[in-house]
């Protein structure tokens, strides 16, 4: 087996397109949480930015959990392959922006030293997320979290986002150099702001001087990322093995569909990147909120009620009898309560939406999608849910049984009694509650909706809606989430 690396790119057919840029460069950016995402998103916009020229612009990787990533990256020298499939077209990239990854666990020193370095202009973030240590409910930094309270404590080996952020900073601060931007990428509302309170709690709590000096000096701006990134599968790598000659442990799949809005806050060098098709403005709020109420919060709701019913992929359930009408049914709920924004029309980003959705070449798989929902709920369903109730709506409709899809979700049974893992950090908590209603159905809606990190008190005090949610989730139960998905597809819909 020979990987790809910068010795081995060039054995790749003619009809890859490889990077030509100098990869030594120095690296203006450190990126925490290398993952999938970061390599079809961001990479990607780095590696053409260097490719016209600009340079500086390299990145250093890091992974704050779990060493997989460098491992299939630091023996490439950083370097992975896009594909990009759209129906049964494919187009392949070797992107090289990435110089390589560090695991922050191994060495927190080296990330702290790599943050703190001169030529660092920008860090960007895709934690997920639970990454940011937030209370999923308020957005205030988790001071029981055992990982925030041990960088409280003790701030020479950092072991969160926020940790390291302050560390970073604080080194930079104490050799005299400007502070670097700080730009969330990750699926949260106002995720500039949060990341900024985030870091300022902490702060605080390790030293106010330090805080003090973040609050004037250092800029977080929001940002909205918008691409589809499935799993890769062993399979991928195996077909491009097959087909190129090279091994690329590193390789991303992806749609043609790629979008990036950027709030034009910097307090250090500013990368060009609206020659690169970002759209950089003053406002992200109403591009952030459209797309998590949209799309995220449509895909969820695939992801559960499909994954219940037993859909392996987004285009499969799409494709199964009420997903339509759930999902327009959806869309119209979450449109009723987003603002316009300039630039932004709500009627082609749907239809843009269901193609993408269609897309079957992706295989974007429903677990996947399904991961970590106690910490998506909130800014996916929950705040439109809120939002809809107090502009007098009803009870919305599909954003309900979606919900209580989640829920049902949580007893790790599909359609038919098939398990499935609940992949969450408050897996633990959901099955507990669940296991105190004793099997009465009502009583394990009401014990899920009292998890006040994810509800917070007011959903719970709302009787007409869960009047409705406990319905959806019986009907769910006593039927199947095939059955009440087909059901919704050919029932009226208003609710008081």
């Amino acid at each position: 087996m020979t990987r790809l690396a910068d010795e081995t790119m060039a054995r790749l057919p003619a009809d890859v397109a490889l990077p030509t840029y100098d990869r030594m460069q120095p690296a203006g950016i450190v990126h925490l949480g290398t993952g999938a995402f970061h390599r079809a998103h961001q990479a990607c916009f780095f590696d053409a930015l260097m490719a016209a020229g600009h340079g500086g612009w390299m990145i250093q990787g890091a992974s704050l959990r779990s060493p997989a990533v460098a491992h299939q990256m630091n023996p490439q020298d950083g370097l992975f392959t896009v594909l990009v499939r759209d129906g049964g077209e494919e187009r392949l990239q070797v992107v090289g922006s990435v110089r390589g990854v560090l695991v922050a666990p191994d060495d927190p020193s080296a990330l702290v030293s790599a943050l703190a370095a001169p030529e660092v202009a920008l860090v960007t973030l895709t934690v997920t997320e639970k990454g940011y240590c937030l209370d999923p409910a308020t957005g205030a930094l988790r001071m029981d979290d055992p990982a925030v309270a041990a960088d409280i404590a003790d701030l020479s080996a950092p072991r969160t986002a926020p940790g390291f952020l302050v560390a970073g900073l604080a080194a930079r601060r104490a050799a005299g150099l400007a502070p670097y931007t700080v730009l969330s990428c990750d699926n949260l509302p106002d995720n500039g702001e949060r990341t900024r309170a985030a870091v300022l709690a902490l702060a605080v709590a390790v030293d106010e001087a330090l805080a003090g000096w973040i609050e004037r000096e250092v800029a977080f701006p929001s940002s909205m990322v918008d691409r589809i990134v499935p799993a890769t599968t062993d399979d991928d790598l195996d077909n491009f093995e097959s087909a190129t000659g090279l091994r690329d442990e590193a390789l991303v799949k992806t749609e043609p569909f790629t979008q990036w809005v950027v709030e034009d806050r910097f307090c250090n060098r500013r990368p060009p990147l609206e020659q690169f098709g970002v759209q950089m403005t003053r406002d992200v709020a109403g591009w952030e909120k459209a797309k998590l109420r949209l799309l995220n919060g449509a895909h969820s709701a695939i992801a559960y009620l499909g994954g219940l019913a037993g859909h392996r992929y987004v285009h499969q359930a799409m494709a199964a009898p009420g997903f339509d009408r759930l999902i327009e049914t959806l869309w119209d709920e979450a449109q009723a309560t987003l603002v316009p924004v300039d630039g932004f029309d709500p009627a082609v980003y749907r239809r843009q939406l269901k193609l993408r959705f269609a897309n079957g070449a992706l295989q974007h798989r429903t677990h996947q999608i399904a991961m970590d929902g106690s910490q998506k709920l909130p800014q996916r369903w929950l705040g439109t849910i809120r939002d809809y109730r107090r502009a007098g709506y009803g009870v919305p409709a599909a954003l309900t049984l979606a919900l209580a899809g989640w829920m049902h979700w949580q007893s790790g049974r599909g359609d038919g009694g098939v398990g499935h893992r609940v992949d969450d950090p408050l897996a633990v908590e959901t099955g507990a509650a669940l296991a105190r209603a004793a099997g009465d159905r009502a009583a394990e809606v009401r014990s899920l909706l009292a998890i006040e990190t994810i509800f917070a008190r007011d959903l719970a005090a709302d009787e007409p809606f869960v009047a409705h949610l406990i319905g959806d989730y019986c009907r769910i139960v006593e039927t199947s989430a095939a059955a009440a998905i087909a059901a919704f597809g050919a029932t009226d819909l208003v609710r008081a």
